[in-house]
């Protein structure tokens, strides 16, 4: 059997060829009529396949938002088997933004349908919540070391009522996000150039100095935009972690569709200000 090369191995090789942005696919209604398009499977359909003709040969990675495509039921899902085949297909890798989070055969099947090759919904990578315990992710993470897929989970997310959780102070003093951190950099210990279990960190959440973000893996950061944060924000919030940082955009990209080119200039600007960020 030929080696499956590892996620976190061809996110970094992305990354440096075409610069460290994550475009969210987020089909809500209300992005969909701001698009001239109807909330139904036709502008569903439009949407997503604008998106990835538009982007797929730039971008580093694709997001897409299972819980928008899952509200149409069989015929979403068949549109988001669709998009992911089409991305990939292209040469962007696809983190499944989906928070899948159980226990058991559950959390099995779960990772079955996201990290699974023969999955009509495979994808490079899943997001995924740990707040039923780490250990609870065990098949996930087996899965996606056998088909050379990755994680990223849940860890100090950007917002405001994640802290009650993840900065909880365990009996041995940590928190419950940095327990988190701990176990992703545990999972990547002697990975090279990057592992492939990463954690969710809010660009927003300004500074971070108390939490080790060096975890040797990616660091998936939602903000950028709409949310507030800037490229520039980057440094100060991740430190030395900064280069594993994958910044996703969605809003600020999204919003000058369906225009392919206008959608292009803005994922080239946001590439272009935060390779400059991470990079000085």
């Amino acid at each position: 059997m030929t080696p499956v090369t590892p996620f976190g191995t061809r996110l970094r090789a992305a990354m440096d060829a075409r610069g460290p942005l994550c475009v969210g696919i987020d089909p809500h209604a209300a992005l969909l009529s701001s698009w001239g398009l109807n909330d139904d499977i036709a502008g569903l359909e439009k949407f997503s396949r604008t998106v990835v003709e538009a982007l797929a040969d730039s971008v580093a990675v694709f997001k897409p938002q299972a819980a928008f495509f899952e509200r149409f039921g069989s015929k979403g899902i068949a549109v988001l088997e669709q998009t992911v085949a089409d991305a990939r297909a292209a040469g962007t890798l696809v983190v499944m933004d989906a928070k899948r989070g159980d226990i058991g055969s559950t959390m099995a099947a779960y990772a079955q349908t996201f990290l699974s090759p023969s999955s009509p919904l495979f994808s490079d990578a899943l997001t995924v919540s740990p707040y039923l315990g780490y250990g609870s992710l065990e098949p996930a993470v087996e899965l996606a070391r056998r088909s050379g897929a990755g994680l990223f989970v849940l860890a100090l997310t950007s917002n405001p009522e994640g802290a009650e959780v993840q900065r909880a102070v365990r009996e041995d003093g940590r928190t419950v996000g940095a327990t988190m951190l701990g176990h992703l950099a545990a999972e990547n210990v002697g990975a090279s150039p990057m592992g492939s279990f990463g954690a969710v960190v809010g660009a927003t959440l300004g500074d971070l100095s108390s939490f080790d973000l060096d975890i040797n893996g990616p660091l998936l950061a939602p903000g950028i935009g709409a949310q507030g944060a800037t490229a520039a924000d980057l440094p100060a919030v991740f430190g030395a972690a900064v280069r594993n940082v994958v910044p996703n955009v969605s809003r600020g990209v999204l919003k000058h569709g369906p225009d392919a080119a206008a959608l292009r200039d803005s994922a080239t600007r946001f590439a272009d200000e935060i390779r400059e960020a991470v990079s000085a």
